[in-house]
C-alpha cells in the first residue's frame, strides 16, 4: 500500500471518530496540501456520513463553510511554499531562460485587484474539474494579490464543497465512485491550467524582447 492510500485509510478511520466538522476542516487542509489525494475525497466521504447521520441538508452548508477554511488555509500553506521556491528557483536559472524575478512579480501585478481577477479566481476554485492545489501554487508563483487569493478561494471553494458534498449526501454513488469519476477530468484541468501559466510567462518574455529591439 502506497503512502498515499495509507493516507487515505488513516482519513477514512478519523472521519467515523471525531465530529463531522473536524474531520471537514482537517481533512480538507490535508487534501489540498498532499495534492495526490482525490479533491472530492473529504468532502464527498462527509456528505455521505451526513446522510447517514439523518442530518438535515442545510446541515451540508454548515460542513462547506468548515471544508472552505480548511482548504483555504492549506492553500495558503502551499502559496507561500511556490513563492518562496520562486525567489530561490528563478534567481538561480531565470537567466538561462530568460525570465526575470521582476518579471514574474509584474504579472501578478496585473492581476491584482480588479473585479475581473476575483471573479476569474472565483470560478476556477469553483469549477470541479480544476484541480486546487496548481491554482495555489501558480498564484504563489505570480505573487497574486493575497487578499483576492484568500477571499476568492474561500468563497469558490464553498461553492465547490456544496456540490461534493450533495453528491455523497445524496447517495449519487458512494464517495469511491465519485472520486474516481473526477480523478480522470481533474488531470485534463490540471494540465490546462500548467499550460495557462506556461503561456502567461511566455507572452511576458516575447513582449521583452520585442521591446529590446
Amino acid at each position: 500500500m502506497s503512502i498515499f492510500s495509507s493516507l487515505i485509510v488513516l482519513l477514512e478511520t478519523f472521519s467515523h471518530k471525531v465530529p463531522l466538522e473536524l474531520f471537514t476542516l482537517v481533512g480538507s487542509i490535508i487534501e489540498e496540501v498532499v495534492a495526490p489525494i482525490p479533491s472530492p475525497f473529504v468532502m464527498a466521504l462527509a456528505g455521505s456520513l451526513a446522510g447517514a447521520q439523518g442530518q438535515p441538508l442545510w446541515y451540508l452548508g454548515f460542513l462547506s463553510l468548515f471544508g472552505a477554511l480548511g482548504k483555504t488555509l492549506g492553500a495558503w500553506v502551499l502559496y507561500i511554499i511556490a513563492d518562496k521556491l520562486e525567489d530561490i528557483v528563478i534567481v538561480k536559472i531565470g537567466k538561462f531562460v530568460g525570465v526575470t524575478h521582476k518579471e514574474i512579480e509584474n504579472i501578478g501585478k496585473r492581476l491584482n485587484g480588479g473585479w475581473r481577477d476575483n471573479v476569474f479566481l472565483l470560478i476556477a476554485r469553483a469549477i470541479p474539474v480544476i484541480p486546487s492545489a496548481p491554482i495555489s501554487i501558480a498564484c504563489g508563483i505570480i505573487k497574486i494579490n493575497r487578499k483576492t487569493f484568500l477571499t476568492s478561494t474561500f468563497i469558490g471553494t464553498y461553492i465547490r464543497n456544496m456540490l461534493y458534498l450533495y453528491l455523497g449526501y445524496a447517495g449519487l454513488g458512494n464517495y469511491k465512485q465519485i472520486t474516481s469519476g473526477f480523478e480522470g477530468v481533474e488531470s485534463i484541468g490540471q494540465f490546462l491550467l500548467f499550460g495557462i501559466v506556461a503561456l502567461i510567462i511566455a507572452l511576458s518574455y516575447y513582449k521583452r524582447k520585442h521591446h529590446e529591439k
